[in-house]
């Protein structure tokens, strides 16, 4: 990393604040070879930032605790509290440089792409997190922190949208994804490709996110206490319909299909959600299609159009679940949300 003896002072080192939230980047084993039997979210934020005293070398730090949990227990009110907060910084701190979030790996992209799509403002969001928890030996967790710092005090990561910093690589939050449970190589953002590298001598960037968002977006969540509900289903051979049923009597406001190849659905499935919104007393859920195939654009067809479905373009489910969510708080018009899901 860096030469220097000293740490330049806070007056001369770019401001950033770290959220904490849990994740296995804060999580504490019974041994240092307890790789996947350990609990996430144990260890506070300050300590994580305390055990890089490198940091000093690039950024003056304020860490904030907002939660310390796994996070497979996220949740969309730990998300709008997120969003909340980064906008007050971003509104109120002028020499804040940039937010970092420390997350577990397993919902990361998720909340990512929610403040992709939320966060107001173009300095830099990046979020980190570890496939080994803190007490690991070879722990991944302190140095992704520290570039992750590195990036959101970099100039050139400013209008880049929120960023994904793990493994030397910076993935852009709408394309990226968790894609191998313990490598530590897991996120990929596909065949689109990751946005840069952080480096001993910089942080690059080779490419940006052509689709809209932070200071482009036209999502506000503020004052906004939950978000509607949007539920995912897997398609598959002979899926049978039972899980359409239960979602429609719940009263659901959106379905994301995880589609077979461009997004397909079986007849089966299709009369099912004709369904939907038989009974009038019920509001009909948006249906939104995407492929489970992990690559690859879900286009428009007049056969589905015509069932009032939208094509989810190269979002996977867990993403297009965020836009839904996001553009229902806006319309339930069909032609408003299929444009939502072509800029975005």
């Amino acid at each position: 990393m860096t030469g220097e003896s000293s740490a330049p002072s806070a007056a001369e080192r770019p401001r950033v604040v770290v959220l904490s939230t849990g994740g296995t980047i804060a999580g504490r084993g019974g041994s240092s070879t307890a790789l996947s039997e350990y609990k996430a979210g144990s260890i506070e934020g300050s300590e994580l930032v305390a055990a890089v005293p490198e940091i000093e070398h690039y950024a003056d730090v304020q860490v904030e605790q907002i939660s310390n949990i796994g996070s497979t227990n996220m949740t969309t009110g730990i998300w709008l509290r997120l969003a909340a907060r980064i906008n007050e910084i971003f509104a109120n701190d002028t020499q804040v440089a940039g937010v970092v979030i420390t997350h577990g790996t397993n919902t990361l992209e998720e909340t990512a792409y929610f403040l992709n799509l939320t966060v107001r403002h173009d300095k830099p969001v990046v979020l980190v997190g570890a496939q080994r928890p803190a007490t690991a030996i070879s722990a991944d967790g302190p140095l992704n922190l520290l570039n992750a710092i590195r990036t959101a005090a970099s100039p050139d990561a400013r209008g880049k949208g929120v960023l994904v910093v793990m493994n030397d690589e910076i993935n852009g939050a709408r394309d990226v994804t968790k894609s191998n449970t313990y490598r530590a190589e897991t996120f990929r953002s596909g065949e689109l490709g990751f946005l840069g590298y952080v480096d001993v001598d910089k942080v690059a960037f080779y490419r940006a996110s052509t689709k809209r968002h932070t200071a482009s977006s036209e999502f506000d969540v503020a004052g906004l206490s939950s978000l509607p509900r949007v539920e995912i289903l897997y398609a598959y051979a002979e899926a049978g319909t039972v899980a359409i049923e239960a979602l429609a009597k719940a009263g659901v406001d959106g379905i994301v299909f995880a589609g077979t190849g461009a997004g397909g659905l079986s007849n089966a499935e299709r009369a099912a959600i004709k369904e939907l919104g038989a009974e009038a007393s019920r509001q009909k859920a948006v249906v939104v299609r995407t492929s489970r195939t992990g690559n690859g654009r879900v286009i428009s067809r007049s056969e589905y159009d015509a069932e009032g479905m939208v094509a989810g373009d190269n979002l996977n489910a867990q993403k297009a679940r965020v836009l839904l969510m996001l553009a229902l708080t806006k319309t339930r018009d069909l032609a408003e949300i299929r444009r939502i899901f072509s800029e975005y």
